[in-house]
């Protein structure tokens, strides 16, 4: 894991290697990347819901029988 002081480097060398005029937009590609990310395995987890679901209810039907 990466303390604070190690944070500071690694912001410093992206500092130094992209700039302070280009270091705005690569934060903000970033964002978006994660943004999209998060978005898309969310809809896949969604989708697997209902199959989650469907298996309680047979399971819980079996159970009652």
């Amino acid at each position: 894991m990466v303390g604070p002081a190690g944070l500071v480097l690694i912001g410093a060398a992206a500092l130094v290697v992209f700039g302070p005029k280009n270091l705005p937009e690569i934060g903000k590609a970033a964002g978006k990347t994660l943004h999209e990310f998060k978005k898309a395995t969310q809809g896949i987890m969604d989708m697997d819901e209902p199959a989650k679901k469907e298996e309680k209810t047979e399971a819980k039907i079996d159970l009652d029988k």
